[in-house]
């Protein structure tokens, strides 16, 4: 099978380029653990980490005293015997779930994050399935597993707050590695990057969770990935928001410390506004649920105080300056900005599609939004948008440690060859724990890692994104349908919150009706309306919809939810859910 990069039309539909200078990344690559700890180590007195306690007081935590604290879980986990193990971490994001989980690496052990918001039953079952030793843990677990220790004597349970005297806590453990370090630890040399260094549950989003094992060559080479392709620099701060076992947020964070950037850390989401103003963040990875909330807060804002029309002046009147290259955008818009800090220049998407026209009018506001493409079993990034040549709508070319080619089923509208998105490359997982059949179907004959996404490559190497392989809806003539897609244009649409399209045929008919399963925004609709007239207004704004589309896509019935859809802690619509 060929690596396809062209297309079938000979003038195959334009798309926005947007282009800035291109600078020098400054970094230090880093292959394994033993590395990242030494970069770490050289940052020294800059910030790495700024966080809230209890009282909500901030906290700094130097470069120094993170990398110290990393060795000291490494070397307290060989004096208590657990180096070489299999050592879960759970909790909110903190400098103890990080110098954790750097620190389990470091030990020469197998780390595994945890969802921190998985039933307790299913946290034990997961670790009882990959046979875990120990699990290092937040304060919000201190309850929950009290019982689990009483049927559980395999594990190992290590308390990141104790008061327990008695017991193995975080701290103890800290206390532990001074001891060995005194007596001159050294980090054990990664002698095979092959081997597997973490297990990661994927979400479930199909319906069935598989552990991906994961080596230390392929967290890394996706950390050196990210440095080289994403526009940040030591000089950046983010705030990070996502929870830390998301291994698209882990990737960032790790990369962010390789710049030697300043990460604060949101307590709650209450409280992410008032963070921002504390933080004054100029950089933020974000899911594209984040980016619409931020999209709605502004608009939402501005008409509570009388200013949508004021905001819509300054957006036309920072784009018309921009067509002659006058910057007047952080001016024009400056109390926008200011709700964010007053520094924010750029935001790194992924985790799912993003409407372009999020791209255009936060560009507008002179936020950058820089789409990226991942996969848990990719460690997770396969492709990101380039900050110095952005197509809008694609997630960019692959990242340096990996190719990735599209295995063509057909011609798509835009004359484009399309296909599944294979990648090849040191990110690519070592494979599935425990599952032979689920390792034999992920991967090609050729040993290309098949995604199950869908999409197309322009000539430029640049991959678009337009569906899951498992979601396409095949109509009775043939026509290949991603419901990802329609679901874009639905999410233009004020009324409706969330939506879902399926494919619904009526018995003993080979005829398919693209349905749409919609929650509306029931804040937009007159507290009395009734559930007819909420839906007769809904399929009036998915008839002008409609025009826009092809008629094969087009939407011909719609159904109302009182409730949101099932969500993956990540914020993904549990399609397998949806009837």
């Amino acid at each position: 099978m060929a690596i396809i990069k062209n297309f079938t039309k000979d003038a195959p539909e334009k798309v926005k380029v947007h282009r800035k200078p291109k600078t020098e990344r400054k970094y230090e690559r880093v292959s394994d653990v033993v590395d990242y700890c030494g970069v770490l180590a050289k940052h020294g007195d800059r910030i790495a980490l700024s966080y809230f306690d209890k009282k909500r007081e901030l906290h700094d935590m130097t470069y120094a005293e993170l990398a110290e604290t990393i060795k000291k879980v490494a070397a307290g986990l060989t004096e208590v015997g657990l180096n070489g193990k299999k050592i879960a971490v759970i909790g909110e994001t903190s400098y103890m779930w990080i110098t954790s989980y750097v620190g389990i690496l470091a030990s020469d052990s197998v780390v595994i994050p945890m969802d921190k918001e998985l039933d307790i039953k299913v946290i034990e079952e997961f670790l009882t399935w990959v046979s875990a030793d120990a699990i290092i843990y937040s304060e919000k677990f201190g309850d929950a597993f009290a019982e689990v220790k009483k049927t559980n004597k395999a594990l190992t349970f290590i308390p990141m707050v104790s008061t327990d005297e008695n017991e193995l806590s975080y701290e103890k453990l800290l206390k532990f590695g001074e001891k060995r370090i005194a007596e001159g630890y050294k980090y054990p040399r990664v002698v095979n990057r092959e081997k597997v260094a973490e297990y990661l549950f994927t979400s479930g989003t199909t319906g069935t969770s598989k552990a991906v094992m994961l080596s230390q060559k392929n967290i890394f080479s996706v950390v050196s990935s990210a440095c080289e392709t994403v526009d940040f620099n030591p000089d950046d701060t983010i705030v990070s928001v996502l929870p830390i076992h998301h291994t698209y947020e882990l990737a960032c964070l790790l990369s962010g410390f390789v710049y030697g950037m300043r990460v604060g850390i949101n307590d709650t989401l209450p409280h992410l506004l008032k963070n921002f103003q504390i933080f004054k963040p100029t950089g933020l990875v974000l899911v594209p649920l984040f980016v619409y909330t931020m999209y709605k807060r502004i608009w939402a804002e501005a008409k509570k105080t009388g200013r949508d029309k004021m905001l819509k002046v300054g957006l036309g009147a920072s784009k018309a300056l921009s067509t002659i290259g006058i910057d007047k955008r952080r001016e024009i818009l400056a109390e926008v900005h200011n709700t964010f800090g007053g520094r924010l220049e750029k935001i790194i998407c992924g985790g799912a599609a993003l409407n372009p026209q999020m791209i255009e009018f936060f560009e507008a506001l002179g936020i950058s939004i820089y789409e990226g493409f991942g996969i848990t079993e990719c460690a997770p990034l396969t492709c990101v948008s380039p900050y110095f040549a952005r197509k809008y709508g694609s997630v960019g070319p692959a990242v340096p440690c990996c190719q990735v080619r599209i295995d063509a089923h057909h011609v798509n509208d835009r004359g484009y060859l399309e296909g599944e998105i294979e990648v090849k490359g040191d990110n690519v997982m070592v494979g599935y724990f425990d599952n032979k059949a689920a390792n034999e179907a992920a991967f090609t004959d050729d040993g290309w890692f098949r995604t199950g996404d869908m999409g197309f490559m322009d000539a430029d190497g640049y991959v678009f994104i337009t569906g899951r392989l498992k979601t396409v809806i095949v109509l009775e003539n043939g026509k290949n349908v991603f419901p990802e897609e329609i679901e874009e244009y639905l999410g233009d649409i004020e009324l409706i919150a969330e939506s879902v399209v399926v494919g619904r045929s009526e018995e003993n008919s080979d005829k398919v009706d693209l349905t749409a399963i919609v929650y509306p925004d029931f804040t937009k609709f007159d507290e009395n309306a009734s559930d007819e007239e909420i839906l007769k207004t809904i399929e009036k704004e998915i008839a002008v919809m409609n025009k826009k589309l092809p008629t094969y896509k087009h939407v011909m019935k719609v159904e109302l939810r009182k409730v949101e859809f099932e969500k993956t802690t990540s914020r993904k619509i549990k399609r397998h859910l949806v009837k």
